[in-house]
């Protein structure tokens, strides 16, 4: 497989010029060259600048958040590619493991979207009892298997890989931080299975944009997601 010509890179950006640049360099190295999406929601910093010279096609953000980022992504996409790689632009998660996760859908029909675990991985500091970002994970994950039948050990993960026909006619309703539960649910619903690999995961660059105040967002979107 040719993988440069059968997968697109979608990146939401938010002043990320810290990580935007190793971000892309790690990506056309690895995957030789892909299409890549950067939908920035008006930074005020070099991120779009960067990502242009870097040759990413920048897109404005129409709307807010990063669901909202995401969707206008893949809208320039659409199906034109049979696989959509979404990650973030903080340089946290490894290229690397993204050929494995396309060789899984490569191989299994039946499975939808293959996911990044990053407390699996062996280098990972993130899976600690005293740090509140995993524990809220992991109360996720458990609300999300009861509610949604969805059962993952990192429902929140922005490193994806899914199959563009999965979300062929996608209206998302998540505009932020909970767009990845909703993405879990829809590739459920769909039939499809989650497929989740062991990541490790590096220390952002740049500022932490997800704060504890969105984990009401995530809860009501699982919730909301058992009512569909």
């Amino acid at each position: 497989m040719e993988i440069g010509t059968n997968i697109s890179v979608v990146i939401a950006t938010l002043n990320e010029e810290e990580g935007i640049g190793p971000t892309i360099d790690e990506m056309q190295k690895v995957l030789k060259n892909p299409y890549m999406v950067v939908v920035d929601g008006n930074s005020v910093d070099r991120t779009i600048e960067i990502a242009k010279n870097m040759g990413a096609d920048v897109l404005l953000q129409e709307g807010k958040g990063k669901g909202d980022a995401m969707f206008q992504g893949f809208k320039q996409l659409g199906t034109k590619v049979p696989y959509v790689v979404f990650t973030d632009a903080d340089y946290t998660y490894p290229a690397e493991y993204v050929p494995g996760m396309i060789e899984i859908l490569e191989q299994n029909p039946k499975v939808g979207m293959v996911i990044g675990n990053r407390f699996k991985g062996d280098h990972n500091h993130s899976k600690s009892v005293t740090n509140p970002f995993y524990l809220g994970n992991k109360l996720f994950a458990f609300a999300q298997l009861v509610m949604n039948g969805v059962n993952l050990g990192d429902p929140l993960s922005g490193l994806r890989v899914v199959r563009s026909d999965v979300l062929e006619g996608w209206k998302p309703k998540s505009k932020g931080f909970d767009v990845e539960a909703e993405m879990n649910a829809l590739v459920r619903r769909k039939g499809y299975k989650i497929i989740e690999v062991p990541i490790d995961y590096r220390d952002r660059m740049g500022e932490k944009k997800l704060k504890l105040r969105h984990g009401l967002g995530i809860m009501k979107r699982i919730l909301a997601e058992s009512l569909e």
